[in-house]
């Protein structure tokens, strides 16, 4: 079974479609051993609470400073013995060390096709504020592996998401996470459960 840490900052509608994709089976060989905030009043903390999941808010206001609050992350993730670790709208820059220690083992999920709308200042509804000033016509979700980099890390899957008359940032975010985050975040998860993800050379390679 794949040892899967879930890492937040809101609401955890990520998480969610995470915890219903191993009750119905589209993740499979797959376990949920912890979820981790770094705000208390996170709703996805409530979401674990409900499907009785281990969870712990690490906030750096608890923390003297940032690196006292990195050590504090990494003793949280290291207790739960992860295999994986899923990125889930978790709005902090994670340390080297970190990212050095379970290296191609950490997923982010990011609410756009990667290269376009990401890096620096690109999260929440600033990427779909972003894409409907541009004009884009298609716009998406990316499931990566993270690295030393925002955003940078190999694609494991993209998903595209048609722009429609109309659209407002809240409008268009809900229709990427429908038709895109909540789908291609549960396949990803499934396929490195089941060794079907490898990276070579800083590319995935998939085995379909």
């Amino acid at each position: 079974m794949l040892r899967t840490v879930v890492c937040v900052s809101g609401g955890g509608t990520n998480l969610q479609a995470v915890i219903d994709g191993v009750r119905n089976g589209v993740i499979t060989n797959t376990e949920i051993v912890g979820v981790i905030s770094n705000k208390k009043d996170a709703y996805a903390l409530e979401r674990a609470k409900k499907y009785q999941i281990a969870s712990r808010c690490i906030s750096p206001r608890d923390y003297a400073d940032r690196e006292a609050f990195h050590r504090g992350m990494m003793e949280a993730l290291d207790a739960f013995a992860p295999d994986l670790i899923v990125l889930a709208g978790f709005l902090v820059v994670l340390p080297e060390a970190m990212i050095q220690k379970y290296r191609n083992r950490i997923i982010n999920i990011h609410p756009s096709l990667i290269p376009s709308f990401c890096g620096k200042g690109f999260y929440g509804l600033k990427v779909h504020e972003a894409e409907l000033e541009k004009g884009v016509r298609v716009v998406g979700a990316t499931v990566h592996f993270v690295d030393e980099g925002t955003d940078t890390g190999p694609i494991i899957l993209q998903k595209a998401v048609n722009v429609e008359q109309g659209d407002t940032p809240e409008t268009l975010q809900r229709r990427v996470m429908e038709e895109a985050e909540w789908k291609i975040l549960p396949q990803a998860i499934d396929m490195i459960a089941n060794g079907r993800v490898k990276v070579e050379d800083g590319k995935v390679i998939l085995d379909e």
